[in-house]
């Protein structure tokens, strides 16, 4: 039998963040579920006990929420297993008709708050779990990471972002240390994380309903995704359990289709600009760097 695992999740309060919450647990985990509204979850910590459920009060956007909810996992239970980096929203609109503070206010939940969860992860691992334990951080990004949708563009933005944050940082950490980071890129999955994007009014000079930002408002009013979010963190929770922690984790039939066509197009630009570097190298030589 699997020993259980002590879960950080961010986000908690619905979407992907509650359901692995009440997955982890109905599989015998601990959880720190951290979110802004702590009452939202008084159900769940009727049925579960202070050793299995701590519900914290965490704003990602404030560092002393981030200090103060690691240091009391830390008190509760004394190790730390695996993150879910999940509490993030999007903004539909156009970018000429995005507010700056609102832009701004997205990068400090999906990108700053995510990047500052990742760091204080890392440094629980490497400081307070037994030496050579490691741990795994769950990156919850999106297919828009890879592959951006008009008028989703400073959310898209907030995910590559976060994507290179968290490829750089894998690239950074000592094997020695046994921390993996995984990006977790699903496509369109039914949860209340649709329901909660920001959607502000249209620029006028993108009215005209066969422009790309139009027709995907259109396509956005009352639209139900086929994917399930339960199936979805049931299926991270046993990669978790396999052991075998993979760098990317495309979710959905559409997220592979997505990223199909990223590669072919990155492919097609390689084919099509290759000519213009074949002289571009220095007459004395020097450093290439290579990944």
């Amino acid at each position: 039998m699997t020993s259980s695992k002590v879960w950080f999740i961010t986000g908690s309060s619905s979407g992907f963040g509650r359901s692995m919450t009440e997955y982890a647990l109905s599989r015998g985990d601990i959880v720190v579920a951290t979110l802004r509204k702590p009452q939202v979850l008084t159900d769940l910590e009727a049925r579960y006990s202070s050793d299995k459920l701590l519900v914290l009060k965490v704003d990602v956007t404030k560092q002393e929420d981030i200090d103060e909810a690691f240091a009391r996992t830390r008190s509760a239970f004394g190790r730390l297993d695996v993150v879910f980096n999940n509490a993030g929203y999007g903004i539909l609109t156009e970018i000429e008709s995005t507010p700056d503070d609102k832009a701004r206010e997205l990068f400090e939940t999906n990108f700053w708050g995510a990047t500052n969860i990742s760091r204080a992860a890392v440094k629980f691992f490497r400081e307070v779990n037994e030496v050579g334990k490691g741990g795994i951080i769950l990156q919850v990004s999106s297919a828009a990471g890879f592959h951006a949708l008009p008028g989703l563009s400073y959310y898209a933005a907030s995910k590559h972002a976060l994507e290179g944050f968290s490829d750089g940082l894998a690239k950074e950490l000592p094997a020695s240390w046994n921390i993996n980071v995984c990006i977790i890129e699903p496509g369109g999955f039914y949860t209340k994380g649709a329901e909660g994007a920001t959607v502000l009014p249209q620029h006028p000079a993108y009215a005209d309903e066969s422009l790309p930002s139009s027709v995907l408002r259109q396509m956005l009013k009352g639209v139900v995704f086929e994917g399930d979010a339960d199936k979805f963190t049931q299926t991270v929770y046993e990669v978790v359990q396999g052991g075998k922690i993979p760098k990317r984790l495309p979710m959905g039939l559409d997220a592979l289709e997505m990223l199909n066509l990223r590669i072919e197009d990155l492919k097609a630009t390689v084919d099509e600009t290759k000519g213009w570097s074949a002289d571009l190298r220095r007459a004395e030589g020097g450093l290439r760097i290579r990944a």
